[in-house]
């Protein structure tokens, strides 16, 4: 939505600014997910414990935690596309690096920090470059499609890592995925105007995130966008490791899977994209809040099928996998839209800062918690696995009891049978 004082963009020019960011997106999240996807080929390699796998997995969530309130806050008041191309430059460096200098668990975890940085600068600041612009009654959409276009690419992320770690080596897979960033900073700088700072009050208090936290509604979307963010990377994190453990136990060593464990994490982001947009169009039907908190229960049961039930079988477990990812996709866009849409829209960019902080330390914590269930439980077993995908779902139990108590608002026109 445009500030006011500020000429508003044309229709044309609004939707071309939508297709250059949203095809930047993909470019830089195509990499993001080539640690996870090749984890379990890389533990080995430098002789990683669980444990050590989940804290490089959790340090891009918590680079990314601590550095988005900073980034995504001054695009309230500094032109949100130099920020981006920061962000995407960071992204870029941080791949290209991991490629040619990592060779253990402090250079990993160092470079995978540097990534969960640029990130910060990229995936909010990307979107409040669209909110910023956009007519208010088409907001909920194009949060939706600017996740879309994230979510393919993460999706793709999985099965692009294994094509061409096995082609040309880990190394250069990561190289390739810095070039592909770099082509989306080139785009951006290109073809993405210059914001304005015409209208941006100098009496606005930095950095004041009180009058953000004192907006429940915000607030109890922020919070349960944390446990969906949870639920997402400890998934992402740990799936392809989990359907390996799953495929050794019970398929042959030289039988091939039908469906690799790389793709069966390509499919689930192509569900979870789809889950995304299909949850958010429903929430603007049958009202944001009952979607939301029917994802919330139902992810729940599924975290704790899935880890007791689908050790037990590889087409069980990848089953399970794509049930369990679609109902933790459904209410992301919904999430977001609703933080963004019950915010102040002076401090718009505050509250998605805010909003996307608590996200991205579930993010970090879900990795983490699989990891340290997995070696307090003495590795790789049925048992471990159940447990630690139940404590996840205890988690997402536990935020939507906040989400209710807190009361969320609706959207402008939404629900209209939910009072």
């Amino acid at each position: 939505m445009p500030r006011s004082n500020e000429p508003a963009m044309s229709d044309a020019s609004a939707k071309g600014l939508i297709f250059v960011v949203c095809i930047a997106q993909a470019l830089v999240q195509i990499g993001a997910f080539f640690w996870p996807a090749l984890l379990p080929s890389m533990m080995p390699r430098w002789g990683l414990t669980n444990s050590d796998a989940g804290w490089i997995t959790g340090i891009f969530y918590a680079a990314y935690m601590v550095s988005v309130p900073v980034l995504v806050t001054i695009t309230d008041r500094v032109d949100p596309r130099a920020v981006y191309l920061f962000g995407v430059g960071c992204t870029a460096l941080a791949h290209s690096l991991f490629g040619l200098v990592a060779e253990g668990f402090w250079s990993a975890l160092s470079l995978r920090a540097l990534a969960g940085f640029g990130w910060a600068g990229t995936y909010m600041t990307g979107l409040k470059l669209l909110v910023d612009v956009i007519d208010k009654n088409m907001m909920s959409r194009a949060v939706t499609g600017h996740a879309a276009s994230i979510g393919i690419s993460g999706a793709i992320s999985f099965l692009c890592a294994d094509l061409l770690a096995d082609q040309f080596g880990w190394a250069i897979a990561f190289i390739i995925a810095g070039s592909s960033a770099t082509t989306a900073w080139l785009l951006v700088a290109a073809c993405a105007p210059k914001g304005s700072l015409h209208g941006r009050s100098n009496a606005f208090r930095w950095f004041d995130f009180r009058p953000v936290i004192a907006n429940r509604s915000a607030m109890a979307y922020a919070i349960a966008y944390c446990a969906h963010t949870l639920e997402m990377n400890a998934l992402r994190g740990w799936g392809v490791t989990f359907l390996g453990f799953v495929a050794a136990r019970f398929q042959a060593v030289d039988s091939p899977l039908p469906l690799s464990p790389t793709a069966v994490l390509t499919l689930l982001g192509l569900v979870g994209t789809a889950a995304s947009v299909l949850g958010n169009e429903a929430s603007i039907r049958m009202g944001r809040r009952r979607l939301i908190m029917a994802a919330m229960m139902s992810s729940a049961l599924c975290a704790a099928g899935l880890g007791f039930a689908g050790p037990h079988s590889y087409a069980l477990a990848v089953g399970l996998l794509l049930i369990y990812g679609f109902i933790i996709w459904l209410d992301s866009a919904s999430l977001t839209a609703g933080a963004a849409g019950t915010a102040d829209p002076q401090r718009r960019g505050a509250t998605l800062a805010v909003h996307s902080t608590l996200g991205y330390a579930g993010g970090f914590v879900g990795p983490l918690i699989i990891g340290w269930t997995l070696d307090l439980m003495g590795g790789n077993s049925a048992t471990s696995w159940g447990l630690a995908f139940s404590i996840i779902g205890i988690c997402s139990l536990l935020a939507m009891g906040i989400f209710v108590s807190l009361q969320p608002r609706e959207l402008a026109g939404e629900g209209k049978a939910v009072k």
